[in-house]
């Protein structure tokens, strides 16, 4: 099968190359998947780049995220799942099967069955995204009836938080660069979307609502005083992302504010947690609450041009056709 390896960490057109491996067998509880599509999240790059290094076992197949048609089954999986179309999530985390191949093998349950009124590439972008934002979301509680804060709306984390919230019956307020992921934002249900470039973003999300339950931040450093202002008692300020220095921590403000601050990771999640997750999330695409950002397709042999333009920050989702 032709696979994307890298060898080595280093820049994406240093180390990934296309190869042809052997196919991979599913052994007991595991599946394998014909790739359709792979999708590209910021960890992939890191991990490819050792700007978050993680050990190698001779090479690695980039990619958790990914979607296909489950072709065969190892001891233990029930026959019924060949043929099924599937989203893929964590491939690649301690393994080396991800999915920037024609083949992939995951445990049963990392490949979960994809609706047929969901696209493919739908599938290959929930994984990572999806699951993030869940995370952020309803690790304390649920949401229904309050009101959330999405720091970044136009991003697969931001985009995945908005629609899941807005599914389980939150109003969600989120701040946006520019009109064009504006109207991201808005098409994904946010109720008040606000420039964070103009002034005045508190007054304007006040005026929607004094304080929010939640929020998904994606850049503790340049927003937490704006969380804090936004905060109250038992109010939660989720963080996903480190790429900016780390911020200062007003002790004083944050015991006034009596706020709650969670970090998010998904490889140290538990797995029962992550499985409440993937249940969550299929069944809000179940119920057609979930939809697809504006894709950027590259083919497998671009693999190195299409990290990089995940790493340089492209509005919408990034994919690998595979097919």
């Amino acid at each position: 099968m032709k696979a994307v390896i890298y060898e080595r960490q280093g820049a994406a057109g240093e180390v990934l190359q296309v190869v042809d491996l052997p196919r991979p067998e599913p052994g007991p509880g595991e599946v394998r998947v014909r790739v359709s599509f792979s999708g590209i999240n910021p960890t992939d790059w890191k991990s490819r780049s050792g700007a978050t290094p993680r050990p190698l076992d001779r090479f690695q197949i980039p990619h958790h995220d990914g979607s296909g048609v489950i072709d065969a089954v190892g001891p233990g999986v029930d026959e019924s799942r060949l043929g099924e179309r599937v989203w893929v999530w964590m491939a690649a985390a301690g393994s080396q099967w991800g999915t920037a191949a024609e083949w992939t093998v995951v445990s049963e349950q990392q490949a979960v069955k994809l609706p047929d009124a969901a696209s493919l590439e739908l599938g290959a972008s929930l994984g990572v995204p999806a699951l993030t934002a869940h995370r952020c979301l309803f690790a304390d509680g649920d949401l229904d009836g309050r009101a959330v804060l999405v720091a970044g709306g136009a991003g697969a984390v931001g985009h995945f938080a908005i629609e899941l919230a807005r599914h389980r019956g939150a109003r969600v307020v989120t701040t946006v660069s520019g009109e064009k992921k504006a109207e991201l934002a808005r098409a994904a249900g946010a109720n008040l979307v606000v420039n964070y470039r103009e002034p005045g973003v508190l007054e304007r999300i006040r005026a929607y609502t004094e304080r929010v339950d939640r929020v998904v931040e994606v850049n503790l450093a340049a927003n937490l005083s704006l969380d804090l202002g936004l905060a109250g008692p038992g109010t939660v300020v989720a963080v996903y992302a480190a790429d900016t220095a780390d911020p200062e921590l007003p002790v004083r403000a944050c015991m006034t504010a009596n706020v709650v601050l969670r970090f998010v990771l998904l490889y140290g999640v538990p797995v029962a947690d992550l499985l409440r997750g993937v249940r969550d999330v299929s069944a809000a695409l179940d119920a057609g609450a979930l939809s697809e950002l504006p894709a950027h397709r590259f083919p497998l042999e671009e693999c190195a041009a299409a990290q990089d333009a995940v790493q340089g920050g492209a509005t919408g989702k990034v994919l690998l056709d595979v097919r």
